[in-house]
């Protein structure tokens, strides 16, 4: 899919990590796995929500997984603005790397994990392609964001690695150094912009003071 958008509509793309979670803090690899928001994750959601509803913005769209819906109806409880949820925001599915710590899968699946960190195209644990990922996220991104008015802004809930390789994708980069772009803490943002030339990135990780990533990015 093109990272191209026709027109100069000044829209902007607001990606929104979900709050904490008991995984995150274990450091365990979630994927696809429905885990829940730790009162901290719930904490961080509601603080960062009035922050995002100082933007303004036009629509929500989520992952359906809880950790990213209960994220979102934080600033849909702000703003009133209902949340359309799509299965095609949820994280990367990594088969049997899910569940498992940074240092197990380090211990059991060494190489695969060397040849990802390269920016090989591997699929974690028996998973899905970064770019696969990319395939079934971006385009409802897209798909959203061509309903907003002229200027306006949509909030995307979703995962510290399905919005990175979503970015990658919107801005037109290579699959390889998608790794490049970094992750997002707990409950972080990145933003992009529409220009002539298509998305820009705005801001990346943003909403708190520099905080370690924790979690599936690792």
């Amino acid at each position: 899919m093109s990272a191209t958008t026709s027109g100069r509509s000044g829209r902007k793309i607001v990606l929104w990590r979900h709050g904490q979670t008991s995984w995150n803090l274990e450091r365990r690899f979630q994927g696809s796995t429905d885990i829940e928001l730790t009162e901290t994750g719930l904490a961080q959601a509601r603080r960062s929500a009035r922050l995002l509803a100082s933007l303004k913005p036009d629509a929500i769209v989520a992952s359906d997984l809880k950790r990213a819906a209960a994220t979102a109806a934080e600033l849909a409880a702000v703003t009133g603005l209902p949340v359309t949820h799509d299965a095609a925001l949820r994280e990367t599915y990594a088969g049997e790397w899910q569940g498992l710590t940074h240092e197990e899968i380090v211990e059991k699946y060494g190489e695969q994990y060397a040849a990802w960190k390269r920016g090989e195209p591997v699929r974690r644990g028996g998973g899905e392609l970064e770019t696969e990922v990319a395939d079934r996220a971006a385009p409802v991104v897209l798909d959203h964001t061509g309903g907003l008015p002229r200027g306006g802004t949509l909030v995307v809930v979703s995962h510290g690695g399905t919005i990175r390789t979503t970015i990658g994708r919107l801005l037109g980069l290579e699959a390889r150094s998608w790794e490049s772009l970094g992750g997002l803490s707990n409950c972080c943002w990145s933003v992009l912009g529409e220009g002539a030339r298509g998305w820009r990135l705005l801001e990346h990780n943003a909403g708190t003071l520099p905080e370690p990533v924790l979690g599936d990015d690792d």
